[in-house]
């Protein structure tokens, strides 16, 4: 489903339906790309506002914190914004983030493939266009299984709350929801 606005298309996306293409560079140097990974059970995409935001700064400093958690259920997780190389050097090292994969230069166009929503900016700090937060679990076979979208720096899924709801979903094999 596509809706249309005076501004941009955005999809809709579905659950069960293949994520739309991802590929983008690292910190570490390489080129990542969705379609190349092979999780145990999920793929982990999130997107951040940028070194601007001091939430993100937390918030992924905890999914840091959890990321062994995370590998035990079998989820490789990725962290991504629009902040260019540099940075997203800055972030990392203000954050003091050491094992969390950092992608960087994801495009408005790519944003709004991915249903994100997207902010002008209105303060000095602020990039002229950043992605607000959204998380995104990936399956091994490439199919959506979760969407978390938010509009704004403090709407943002529960970490712990995350781990625990995956801990039953992958024992119980729960099926895809919102697909109707």
């Amino acid at each position: 489903m596509m809706i249309e606005t005076d501004r941009a298309l955005s999809p809709k996306l579905l659950m069960g339906h293949p994520a739309p293409e991802l590929k983008v560079q690292t910190l570490s140097g390489n080129t990542w790309s969705l379609a190349e990974q092979t999780p145990e059970n999920y793929t982990m995409v999130l997107f951040y506002r940028g070194v601007h935001c001091p939430i993100c700064a937390q918030y992924l400093t905890q999914l840091e914190q959890k990321l062994a958690t995370f590998e035990q259920l079998g989820i490789n997780a990725i962290a991504i914004s629009g902040d260019d190389q540099d940075k997203t050097q800055q972030f990392k090292t203000q954050a003091n983030l050491k094992n969390l994969t950092l992608g960087y230069g994801l495009t408005p166009e790519e944003m709004r493939r991915w249903g994100l929503y997207l902010s002008k900016g209105h303060f000095e700090k602020e990039p002229k266009l950043f992605s607000e937060p959204a998380l995104f679990l990936i399956k091994s076979d490439g199919r959506l299984y979760l969407a978390d979208i938010g509009t704004h720096p403090f709407s943002r899924v529960d970490l712990d709350l995350l781990a625990k709801g995956l801990e039953f979903v992958i024992a119980a094999n729960y099926p895809f929801r919102g697909t109707e």
